[in-house]
């Protein structure tokens, strides 16, 4: 089968993974662009013909010139195109029940995670300590996580469901697994990921080791224990 169009970004993005996942478990192939991340989604060449709106990556374009941009939106558009494939159901309320936990694991556990891993990166995370989970900005301090109790208990319950929908995968599955990761490698150590959020980690494990999908998640590099910055 012949490409369905090419995509922009960096492979290791979680978006991505989502997208190309989408993709394999569908039987479909993307062009995937060779990709210099603050180079290429900045290039005036690239932004100016608008194959990158914005500078957003992912960003998609088909075979007749259909743009995407956006990481979700784009795996839901490639989960569509193969309704067999069940990414989204095989109902309508199959699919709002899978629209419903892609948003919930993108709001509630990948934007937080996300946010960490980026400031940690930057070292913006001042007073960042298992006691105080806070961003201080000038004479502004917001709460951007806490393991929610609430959140994490309606994971473990629905994460124990992976190949829920006539035991095949899901895109709720898949964007559940991208954000877990990210999880995975900022605040949830080997003590978290063995003890109280086993399950949603065996989650991962059972979508990640897909045989379809397995080389695009990679290794998962998790941390030993759940990242802490202390400003000096």
């Amino acid at each position: 089968m012949a490409p369905i169009g090419k995509l922009y970004g960096s492979p290791g993005q979680p978006q991505m993974k989502a997208i190309l996942s989408a993709a394999a478990i569908s039987g479909l192939e993307i062009d995937l662009l060779p990709f210099k991340f603050g180079v290429a989604n900045k290039s005036p060449d690239v932004t100016g013909t608008q194959n990158l709106p914005l500078a957003y990556i992912p960003a998609f374009e088909d075979n007749e010139g259909f743009k995407l941009i956006k990481g979700t939106s784009t795996a839901r558009y490639v989960s569509a195109l193969i309704p067999r494939a069940g990414l989204l159901g095989y109902d309508v309320r199959e699919t709002a029940q899978v629209d419903q936990w892609v948003h919930f694991a993108n709001s509630e556990i990948y934007v937080p995670t996300a946010n960490i891993y980026a400031g940690m990166v930057t070292k913006d995370l001042p007073a960042f300590t298992e006691e105080v989970h806070f961003i201080s900005n000038a004479n502004t301090t917001r709460n951007v996580w806490s393991v929610r109790s609430s959140s994490w208990m309606t994971i473990l319950l629905h994460a124990l469901l992976a190949c829920w929908m006539n035991d095949s995968l899901t895109l709720a599955d898949i964007i559940l697994a991208t954000a877990v990761q990210r999880a995975g490698q900022t605040v949830c150590g080997v003590k978290e990921r063995e003890q109280a959020h086993r399950h949603v980690f065996a989650h991962f494990e059972k979508v990640t080791n897909d045989e379809r999908i397995k080389h695009l998640f990679g290794e998962p590099e998790f941390v030993d224990k759940a990242l802490s910055f202390n400003a000096e």
